[in-house]
């Protein structure tokens, strides 16, 4: 059974009266433990695909599941759920907090979540450890190179242990050596935890750290393939 699914699912904008459609029936499954790229140029609908599937944004047509069940009958209550203790998430512009150590902002996610306070250090300094970043607890992001930010907001999209991961441009804003570090990790992160991993980039060589190959081209699916030739994920201290 797919942990993710989508139905003729489709997006439509509304700006005062004119209507702009972005998604045109896709249909896509993503099972529990697979690690899927979602490629196209911009402008193709992959990252608002992203949005639908994190919960940041209703479909306008069709259905999404997850977890077998419509995302409309889900409360609001249990959006937030999902979304703090289901659900990882890793922008392009890492969305680290401030003036607020390393080990501050990879807590973040556990204090919204029912995980005990006394448990939060632990289990924070252990996401930190998993990225190689555990001689950089006390560090602010400030202190930290653009790859290392990413790094710390992959430890944040680990803390929580969750379902899947969604990667959304991850490298953009690296230099090619940081982006394969932070892809290593990603790819560690797949093979030694099984983690579902939903990659959204427009980088064939980012894409092809994952098993599967979706390609979006004006909201439509142009292709859907397995990854020949697979880059092998890895951890880099």
């Amino acid at each position: 059974m797919p942990l993710i699914e989508v139905k003729n699912l489709e997006k439509t904008y509304h700006d005062e009266e004119v209507a702009t459609q972005v998604l045109f029936g896709l249909d896509i499954k993503i099972n529990k433990g697979e690690f899927v790229a979602i490629m196209g140029p911009s402008g193709s609908g992959k990252s608002t695909l992203l949005q639908i599937l994190g919960f940041l944004d209703p479909p306008t047509g069709g259905e999404y599941l997850f977890d077998n069940k419509n995302s409309t009958d889900y409360s609001e209550y249990e959006v937030a759920k999902v979304r703090n203790e289901r659900l990882g998430f890793i922008f392009q512009s890492f969305n680290l907090l401030p003036r607020t150590t390393v080990l501050d902002n990879v807590k973040l996610p556990l204090v919204y979540s029912s995980t005990k306070e006394e448990l939060w250090d632990g289990i924070a300094r252990k996401a930190v450890d998993s990225v190689g970043l555990s001689h950089r607890l006390d560090f602010e992001p400030s202190q930290l190179s653009g790859g290392e930010k990413q790094r710390v907001a992959i430890a944040r999209a680990l803390v929580n242990n969750p379902d899947v991961i969604f990667a959304d441009e991850p490298t953009g804003n690296l230099d090619s050596k940081s982006g394969e570090i932070v892809m290593g990790i990603i790819g560690m992160l797949h093979a030694k935890f099984g983690h579902t991993i939903v990659l959204i980039t427009h980088e064939t060589y980012t894409a092809e750290y994952a098993e599967r190959i979706i390609k979006l081209r004006d909201g439509r699916i142009e292709s859907d393939m397995k990854v020949a030739n697979r880059r092998a994920g890895g951890f880099i201290k």
